[in-house]
């Protein structure tokens, strides 16, 4: 029909009066009309289908219980992993390098392998009055040794070598370093170059009467061995006989046990009750020390920084090292020498033709001069260790 307007008005053929349903495109930037009861894609919405975010993706399903807790234990191992790591980057920047072995002169040339100065001194620092009495340590002031351990390692394994304190040697030349004052090269105890002339002097001596290059120096005190010792929750030790020596302080019973720090203490100085006197107590002190590697460097102490942080704490306070020594190189030495107890090395006394010389600095120890160069060429050469027999 026409209005009047010369427009026409289109009208549903059914009769009631609705006008027809027309469909236009959109306005720019308004959404598209669609069917009731359908979905942008064109599915009927009726839940048989996944619904799917705004983005298109289907949302993601809830993790089970197991990929829960796998997803828990990554993380807690890591956590581990980086508070272990910021342990050990801390640890390293601590550790007291004062000994400057480039600086020494007349080095040894050096051999095949490498070898470590161990060396255990009686320096008191970091003890108290009431702890110097309890431990038997006495109030001598400097620093002495108390024990002295050259670790070679190579193609061969590890050769944990023992040089008694007192053994009789010749001291380099020197100079004191508080008085200034040149002292000639002359024979004295191993354990006189340390108290005259320091961790240098030491390394001197013994470099000069074995062969040996000194690659790298250790010296712990009383105060980091017992430290150490109780951080890591004791050493186990099993004793074929009773330990009793007043002078040390070591009360130990016959049988296996675990050793805090003070008693380990006493039974690696205690030689009065030994037969061979100093040559017994450095055979306890290997003992000792390989077991004390072996509880140090296990996954248990390694990984758990509620552990390895004490440890590492309570040996820096009187670690000595050279500047090339960082803590990797000393974790290398503690896994050397606890592998000395899974069979891959030797524990060895120097060998020793007199225990007690007369000389004018007292008893003393004297080599057995041509075994020891036997044993000292073979340590240097990197060779299988093989002593002649004693004559």
């Amino acid at each position: 029909m026409n209005d009047g307007t010369g427009h026409g008005a289109a009208w549903s053929g059914r009769g009631n009066g609705a006008p027809a349903s027309t469909r236009t495109a959109p306005l720019p930037g308004m959404p598209s009309p669609a069917t009731p009861g359908r979905t942008h894609e064109g599915h009927a919405d009726d839940g048989s289908r996944p619904r799917r975010s705004a983005t298109g993706r289907s949302p993601r399903p809830r993790p089970t219980r197991r990929r829960r807790v796998v997803r828990l234990t990554v993380l807690l191992l890591a956590a581990l992993v980086a508070s272990s790591a910021g342990t050990y980057v801390w640890a390293d920047t601590e550790l007291d390098q004062e000994v400057d072995l480039g600086a020494l002169p007349d080095r040894a040339p050096a051999g095949k392998g490498t070898n470590y100065l161990i060396v255990g001194s009686d320096s008191r620092a970091g003890l108290s009055e009431q702890a110097r009495k309890d431990l038997r340590t006495g109030s001598a002031e400097g620093r002495r040794t108390d024990s002295m351990i050259l670790l070679h390692t190579g193609a061969n394994g590890t050769t944990m070598l023992s040089l008694p304190r007192d053994s009789w040697v010749t001291v380099p030349a020197y100079v004191r370093p508080e008085t200034g004052r040149s002292y000639r090269a002359e024979p004295n105890k191993l354990n006189a170059a340390f108290s005259l002339g320091g961790p240098d002097l030491l390394v001197r001596a013994v470099e000069s009467n074995t062969g040996l290059h000194v690659d790298h120096y250790a010296e712990i005190g009383f105060a980091g061995f017992v430290g150490v010792v109780d951080a890591v929750g004791g050493v186990d030790m099993c004793l074929d006989r009773d330990v009793k020596d007043p002078n040390s302080g070591a009360d130990l019973r016959k049988g296996c046990q675990t050793l805090d720090g003070s008693e380990a203490l006493a039974f690696v100085r205690q030689r009065k009750q030994e037969a061979q006197g100093d040559l017994g107590r450095t055979r306890n002190q290997q003992k000792f020390l390989t077991a004390l590697a072996e509880k140090a460097v296990t996954p248990g102490t390694l990984l758990n920084p509620a552990r390895s942080f004490p440890t590492l704490d309570a040996g820096l306070d009187t670690l000595v090292v050279d500047r090339d020594t960082g803590l990797r190189d000393l974790m290398t030495l503690f896994r050397a020498m606890r592998g000395v107890t899974a069979g891959g090395g030797r524990q060895l006394n120097v060998p020793v033709s007199d225990p007690a010389l007369a000389t004018s600095k007292g008893s003393a120890v004297q080599w057995d001069d041509r075994r020891a160069r036997t044993l000292f060429t073979e340590l240097r050469n990197d060779r299988p260790v093989t002593l002649p027999q004693e004559k």
